[in-house]
């Protein structure tokens, strides 16, 4: 699984088409708005907020057939059959009938990435209706690989990374005819139902919390190195790396088990000393930590991360595990009990956040000759996130931060060194204990 950007993604050219669907509401039915929904959507309409998975086909399937199996797979997914609005400033979710659905084919005046990103800036975003869409290019006739790149894009209020994958596993499986009568996925709105009627939050979390937010001076942290002026977003570089192989990947995993702890950890732990050696400063960082604990939401698609806190003050991995710990547990409980305790905690420019997804942990796989990738939006920015994700051939990054003097030169430089020590890390022996 390759991550990417929509400006950087393997796309072949060809023709561009869509499957576009109609999503009509029900104003009678209305469900609740997670607290991550409803943060994101209340930032209004605006291009840049969906995320997307894109793989080939294996065979030149007819539009028909790809139509068909991406109907099954809304059908499916609840989220898919809810569309949001705005009623004197508050987000409201609702759900819809989807129907209709109509392939239109889109003029491509450059190059097919560049009208892919105009296509889903325009019609993925929080209130449309609805706000995902099939795409799918259709190379040109002289293409070495003549196989289709399907595109499956939605706003983020209904789809994490983990959610993408769900999407390519239904689609691909309707295709092939193994779906006919599966059953529903538990929607996400019965999961923020859950959320919504747990116990109160233990008080040692809540502490926890207002010690986290005491030391970022009531806001979130951020990259201890220097980007220079983001007062405001500015044009983003996104650096997409393969850090270490495979071979090396599950050397590094050894040492790990050696020690009793999960690579991540190793992980966790190379980048608190890096921190420590360029900046004198501890590791804190925004961590999602996802929320499908329970079964019927493992195959369900929707927003099911959550922000939580890292913080590794001794670098030693066994440090670095707990803190990891420390971290899932903070993001067990709803957020928005909490932060309403503490009142509204803005986004500071330079926010620094990092995610972490073995694919090899996942329910759902894409088989790797279908090329995929996940494709983010490309939008301007004023904070650091680095997306870490192992799979089969490897550890792979992708970095997004403002495209500064001062950020190229730290950010990337500490990229540069981030991946000098992993590879070293995974090359030396394992240790004992």
């Amino acid at each position: 699984m390759r991550l990417t950007t929509v400006a950087q993604m393997a796309l072949p050219q060809g023709t561009l088409h869509s499957y576009a669907v109609r999503a009509t509401i029900d104003p009678s039915r209305e469900v609740p708005v997670s607290f991550d929904q409803g943060r994101h959507v209340g930032h209004g309409d605006r291009p840049g907020s969906w995320m997307a998975v894109a793989f080939r086909l294996p065979v030149a399937a007819g539009r028909d057939a790809l139509a068909d199996a991406w109907q099954r797979t809304i059908a499916r997914h609840g989220t898919l059959r809810t569309v949001f609005s705005l009623d004197a400033g508050r987000v409201r979710l609702h759900e819809a009938s989807v129907d209709g659905g109509t392939w239109r084919t889109h003029d491509v005046p450059g190059t097919t990435r560049d009208a892919l990103r105009a296509l889903l800036d325009a019609e993925c975003r929080p209130f449309a209706a609805p706000s995902y869409l099939l795409a799918v290019v259709e190379p040109e006739p002289d293409a070495a690989d003549a196989r289709p790149v399907v595109v499956l894009a939605s706003d983020h209020s209904h789809v994490d990374m983990w959610s993408l994958l769900i999407l390519a596993h239904d689609v691909r499986a309707a295709l092939e005819g193994e779906t006919t009568d599966a059953a529903p996925a538990a929607p996400f709105a019965d999961h923020t139902r859950a959320l919504a009627a747990m116990p109160d939050t233990p008080p040692e979390i809540t502490e926890r919390w207002n010690e986290i937010l005491r030391a970022g001076g009531g806001r979130m942290p951020v990259f201890p190195l220097p980007l220079g002026d983001v007062s405001a977003p500015v044009e983003a570089i996104v650096e997409v790396r393969d850090v270490i192989d495979g071979m090396q990947l599950r050397s590094l995993e050894e040492r790990a088990r050696a020690r009793g702890i999960r690579v991540i950890a190793l992980a966790v732990s190379e980048l608190a000393r890096l921190f420590r050696d360029l900046a004198d400063a501890p590791l804190r960082a925004v961590f999602p930590v996802h929320s499908r604990g329970e079964a019927r939401w493992r195959d369900s698609v929707g927003w099911y991360i959550t922000n939580a806190v890292l913080e590794v003050t001794d670098p030693e991995p066994s440090a670095a595990a707990a803190a990891i710990d420390e971290a899932v547990r903070l993001g067990a409980y709803p957020l928005a009990p909490i932060f309403d305790r503490f009142g509204h905690v803005p986004p500071a420019p330079g926010m620094f956040a990092i995610s972490w997804l073995d694919m090899r942990r996942m329910p759902a796989r894409i088989d790797p000759a279908l090329e995929p990738q996940y494709v983010s939006a490309v939008l301007p920015t004023d904070n650091v996130m680095i997306w870490f994700i192992a799979n089969e051939t490897g550890l792979h990054l992708r970095c997004r931060y403002p495209d500064t003097p001062t950020a190229r030169e730290s950010v990337g430089g500490w990229l540069d060194a981030l991946t000098v020590r992993l590879a070293a890390a995974a090359a030396s022996e394992p240790v004992a204990g």
